[in-house]
């Protein structure tokens, strides 16, 4: 063994099973690193009912939002003697107290 550089008996045993159970074919090289994965088609492009649906819910956010900007302006500008309403109709309520 110190002829070819094996510095132990296992890897002459793995390469013996290996033969046995796959032939010539087992010994050959296998690819090296992570094996590609299998690349899928662009994405279907929405269709326009959905488009329109993000649309609608970005908007409906964005008003929701300058809503409280807005309330906030109010309530600092009367001096701050009373806290903003938070109005919890708009269904995002998290059971949390503050807005």
């Amino acid at each position: 063994m110190a002829k070819y550089a094996i510095a132990s008996v296992a890897p002459l045993e793995r390469w013996c099973r290996e033969y046995r159970t796959g032939g010539p074919e087992a010994l050959r090289p296998r690819p090296k690193g992570r094996p590609r994965g299998a690349r899928s088609g662009p994405k279907p492009k929405p269709t326009r009912e959905q488009e329109l649906a993000e649309e609608v819910a970005y908007l409906r956010a964005k008003v929701a939002y300058l809503e409280k900007v807005r309330a906030l302006r109010a309530w600092k500008s009367r001096g701050a003697s009373e806290a903003p309403s938070c109005d919890r109709s708009q269904g995002g309520d998290t059971g949390s107290t503050t807005c």
